[in-house]
């Protein structure tokens, strides 16, 4: 049996509600910018914000002391310690004391008044096939959003990807950063449904299921045949909700490819996506790009196109 160790209501809710950045950061971990969330480097399935964790592979999260145990495997006891501080009497930050956030209703980021930029950054960074980012703009599911900073100093501008429900209703909408420079934003705007996010229905049997919509358009420019026959869906995320929502509307989509991205945090959603189609009774296959994922395999044959062109010129 092990040893009962009292803790004061007090000392309960300063663990529960240590900031998590805070902590980490402080034991070493690394954590990437995710939106208003802090994504880890170590399993790009989880995110932090304040004192609260979501693991989006798992479909579950919490507050600080139902995470220590799960990340660190502790116990109850070990782990309103760590958050305490242990022994050696360090404090971590508590999290901001907020307000009650009131749910915003979800909007579409305003549009700019052309896609410059957005076309520059998908199709000669990115290297999508031009025709791929027009197709998926005139179908209104692509454009170049305009936004200014809270002082109105600055203006930023990203890729939106829409998602549709099974009206042509906007539901969802996932901003990608389309600067060159360190870290680009990428995130979900307030609001949106992740059963709706990123998609395209085609009349075969077959569903591709990837976790950003940059290796989506990737995946079609390497495999242009035929693709408006197929469907595809972008999770914003590991989480599955879109894939089954698609799954549930068409019922011709029989065969799922799950193309998540080639590091710990896809395999892992993989193998949980995986499970969950066999339980509903769809046959599924993993596609894996040869790099961390399908727009890193685009980049790379896009060099080595350029490298033949420059070797026969020579």
């Amino acid at each position: 049996m092990g040893v009962y160790v009292h803790f004061t209501d007090e000392q309960k809710y300063r663990a529960n509600n240590v900031d998590l950045a805070d902590f980490l950061q402080r034991r070493g971990e690394k954590l990437l910018p995710s939106g208003r969330d802090k994504r880890l480097a170590s399993d790009h399935s989880i995110t932090v914000r304040g004192n609260e964790w979501y693991d989006h592979s798992a479909e579950s999260g919490g507050y600080a002391i139902d995470f220590v145990r799960k990340f660190y495997g502790c116990s109850y006891p070990e782990a309103v310690t760590l958050l305490l501080g242990g022994e050696q009497g360090e404090v971590y930050r508590p999290a901001s004391q907020k307000k009650q956030e009131l749910k915003k209703p979800f909007a579409l980021p305003p549009a700019h008044t052309d896609m410059r930029r957005v076309y520059a950054y998908l199709v000669k960074t990115r290297h999508i096939g031009r025709e791929v980012v027009s197709y998926f703009a005139k179908q209104k599911l692509l454009y170049e959003s305009c936004e200014k900073s809270k002082d109105e100093t600055k203006e930023y501008h990203n890729a939106v990807f829409v998602g549709l429900d099974e009206n042509g209703v906007a539901r969802h909408a996932h901003k990608r950063g389309i600067c060159t420079l360190g870290q680009a934003y990428k995130g979900n705007v307030d609001g949106c449904d992740p059963r709706h996010s990123f998609h395209w229905f085609g009349e075969s049997e077959h569903l591709y299921v990837f976790e950003a919509p940059v290796d989506l358009l990737s995946f079609i420019t390497l495999h242009p045949q035929d693709w408006q026959r197929h469907s595809y869906v972008s999770l914003c995320g590991v989480g599955g909700q879109a894939m089954v929502w698609m799954l549930e509307q068409y019922p011709q989509l029989r065969q799922v490819s799950l193309c998540l991205d080639n590091d710990e945090a896809g395999h892992k959603a993989s193998e949980r996506l995986k499970q969950q189609l066999a339980e509903k009774g769809y046959p599924s296959q993993r596609l894996i790009s040869q790099g961390k994922d399908w727009n890193d395999d685009l980049t790379e044959a896009a060099q080595q196109r350029q490298s033949g062109f420059e070797m026969r010129m020579a």
